[in-house]
């Protein structure tokens, strides 16, 4: 595991902007041994707890397949968004978050000066090459004094990163595959998304990533 730095967002060459406050950003966190041991993971937890795509309120189906692991996973349907303690189609309790997961959370987040952060649940979001995520607030949570901390798998992104308000500027970059973000203190409630994912970028074979493209765990403390 790399150590925790805060390089250059937009290549070698381009002067980085300064990044906002609470808000982390590792390139090649992670090394590729590092990486497919996560992978090998995830394909566990995939065969507990299988891909499936929820709804929004109005019926409408995400564009992303999703599942979780940890005592709480985060869910949509028509009575909203919210974190249950089951699978909502196998109705079986969600698989427990990796320990080599919880070791890159804490590691991270006490480069933020954090300390004693447990989450209990993390999102596994399956990313196809049209994957995308639009623009939106982590504000399902009880308690915004911790971290969310997101871990890039396969394809590189381009990551949106906003204000607090929808309607502030928001700056663009890619996250690559190895990368780890943390959002924290002023950054907590800033709106974030995924814009595209660059296909042909992916580097990693795997089972896990079979037919994703790209995955991102979003570990988090709900309650």
């Amino acid at each position: 595991m790399a150590r925790p730095h805060h390089p250059d967002l937009f290549g070698p060459d381009a002067p980085a902007p300064p990044l906002p406050n609470g808000f982390g950003l590792w390139r090649g966190a992670l090394d590729r041994l590092d990486q497919l041991a996560l992978l090998d993971d995830i394909r566990e937890i995939l065969t507990l707890a299988p891909a499936y795509r929820p709804t929004m309120r109005n019926g409408t189906a995400m564009v992303n397949h999703l599942t979780n692991c940890g005592p709480l996973g985060w869910t949509s349907d028509r009575q909203g968004y919210r974190y249950v303690d089951r699978h909502p189609l196998t109705d079986r309790p969600w698989p427990a978050i990796p320990r080599r997961l919880l070791a890159v959370a804490d590691t991270f987040t006490r480069a933020l000066g954090v300390v004693g952060y447990e989450p209990d649940a993390c999102l596994v979001n399956l990313y196809a090459a049209d994957g995308r995520l639009s623009l939106h607030q982590d504000y399902d949570e009880v308690d915004f004094k911790w971290p969310i901390v997101s871990v890039s798998l396969g394809a590189s992104c381009r990551f949106v990163l906003g204000g607090l308000s929808r309607k502030d500027p928001t700056m663009r970059f890619d996250l690559h595959s190895g990368d780890v973000v943390c959002l924290h203190g002023e950054s907590r409630k800033r709106f974030h998304g995924v814009a595209k994912v660059d296909a042909g970028t992916n580097a990693l074979s795997h089972p896990a990533l079979d037919p994703w493209v790209r995955i991102n765990l979003t570990l988090r403390r709900a309650r």
